[in-house]
């Protein structure tokens, strides 16, 4: 059964449950009315000249409108190709370069050029003519979604119908999902944990989605409001709901749950005991939907947990990261080599991550391979050093990257936001350091950041920050 096949059929047994809630104003779907509103607008798509195996570039702000059309794409055998809000002109000339999309439902019309697009509402659209839904097959392309770009040119990481479908149902068996679930979705529309965690897996369990927006204060507020059960988000947005003394206000959810980027333990600690719970963290990919999740009973801060079901995790030379299951994609847009170098010789994704296993099967991530500094001939993994540094009360948030010298091959370099302004000081970071680090670990080079630059999904873009020293 492919992935709407899926949904619709649950909304028909149940056409009178709620499914989709707009957080703002209270209008809500159920199961009967997402099917009629996805149909009607599937065949408003088909009208524009959008066919099976096409592409439509997605590019909006969360809404009901954003969702109706990420599902009425796929009931109509076209394939989503999900795109940052926050990319530019230029950043969406190279994905519809890439991929050639017959169309783009965007929210700004002027940030896109080559292709037909449409902004605003989708009744903008022509008026639609019958259409045949829901009859694509497990293997067809359902998703291209492209890397999220820290290094290099993002690639389109093509998945199927059941790619995105397994991925779900992993994350319902494993997280207890049910219909009687609602998720608070504050995430954006265009990457996998919002698209492929979010609702993926929420329309798949048979439970409800409210749409909000990400402010600390209205999380609280909007949760309570609609009966929420689950949350979702960025390590950035835990802090910010931290700093704002709004994690007691979600103790009435049934579940917590971080990904996209590292988790500071010492937040870890804060959440679980403001909020009244551990999060749980996961580990997955553009390339793969996801991998790993701490088990509710087994919440470990720094510890992205063990194989979702279906899932085979294994670690390589050197602890690189490699993975095998329904859920992992079959290769990058007419990227042939790129896709055949991604793969071992017996199938296993090369993911670029380095971790360790414990004896429990316990993921541990330690950073990217591309990460990786080498100084001196020592091996220096960026998330360790961060790690430690984050216990000092003066550091908010750092970042360690590795920066080209002479003698050394790399230096190990320290870019850190203090708590406070004047609290920084390096001498003292670097006695707290080699407390805790070799010396070959401990970073030599210290520098004060108003705040580190993230991409859309909270990553830390470590080249800008090289980029930005070597200038100076």
């Amino acid at each position: 059964m492919t992935l709407t096949a899926h949904w619709v059929r649950g909304w028909l047994e149940r056409p009178d449950d709620v499914v989709l809630v707009d957080g703002d104003d209270g209008w809500a779907l159920t199961g009967a009315a997402m099917e009629a509103a996805t149909h009607e607008l599937a065949g408003r798509l088909a009208a524009a000249g959008v066919g099976a195996g096409d592409r439509v570039l997605l590019s909006r702000s969360p809404s009901v409108e954003t969702v109706l059309a990420y599902v009425a794409v796929l009931r109509l055998g076209a394939v989503v190709v999900p795109a940052s809000t926050a990319y530019t002109a230029r950043e969406l000339a190279h994905i519809v370069g890439d991929v050639r999309p017959v169309l783009a439902l965007v929210d700004d019309v002027s940030r896109i050029d080559g292709v037909r697009a449409y902004g605003g509402r989708l009744d903008d659209l022509p008026p639609g003519v019958a259409v045949r839904l829901d009859a694509a097959v497990s293997d067809d392309l359902a998703m291209v979604a492209y890397t999220s770009g820290t290094t290099g040119a993002p690639k389109g990481a093509m998945l199927s119908h059941g790619n995105l479908l397994a991925g779900a149902q992993a994350l319902v068996r494993t997280w207890g999902w049910t219909p009687s679930d609602r998720l608070l979705h504050t995430l954006p529309l265009f990457h996998m944990h919002g698209l492929g965690a979010g609702l993926n897996g929420s329309f798949t369990a048979g439970a409800s989605v409210v749409l909000s927006r990400f402010e600390p204060g209205l999380v609280v507020e909007t949760a309570a409001s609609y009966g929420a059960t689950l949350y979702f988000g960025v390590p950035t947005m835990y802090a910010k709901l931290a700093e704002s003394g709004c994690l007691a206000g979600l103790r009435g959810l049934r579940l917590l749950v971080s990904g996209s980027a590292p988790l500071d333990p010492v937040l870890f600690g804060r959440i679980a005991e403001e909020a009244g719970q551990a999060p749980v963290e996961r580990y997955g990919m553009t390339e793969t939907v996801m991998l790993t999740s701490n088990a509710l009973d087994d919440r470990v801060p720094g510890c992205v947990g063990c194989a979702l079901p279906g899932v085979q995790v294994r670690l390589g030379d050197g602890g690189a990261v490699e993975v095998k299951g329904p859920n992992v994609f079959r290769g990058y847009w007419e990227r042939p080599e790129a896709s055949a170098a991604a793969f071992t010789d017996d199938g296993f994704f090369r993911t670029g991550d380095i971790g360790t296993l414990d004896d429990q099967g316990r993921l541990r991530l330690v950073g990217r391979a591309s990460e990786l500094i080498i100084t001196g001939g020592y091996n220096v993994y960026p998330r360790e050093v961060e790690d430690v540094l984050r216990e000092h009360p003066s550091v908010a948030d750092v970042a360690v990257v590795g920066l080209p010298d002479a003698t050394w091959g790399e230096t190990v370099a320290a870019f850190v936001v203090p708590t406070e302004a004047g609290l920084f000081d390096a001498e003292v970071l670097a006695a707290h350091a080699s407390a805790g680090l070799a010396a070959y670990k401990t970073p030599r080079t210290w520098l004060a950041v108003d705040e580190l630059p993230r991409n859309a999904m909270g990553k830390v873009q470590r080249d800008v920050l090289r980029t930005f020293h070597l200038s100076r």
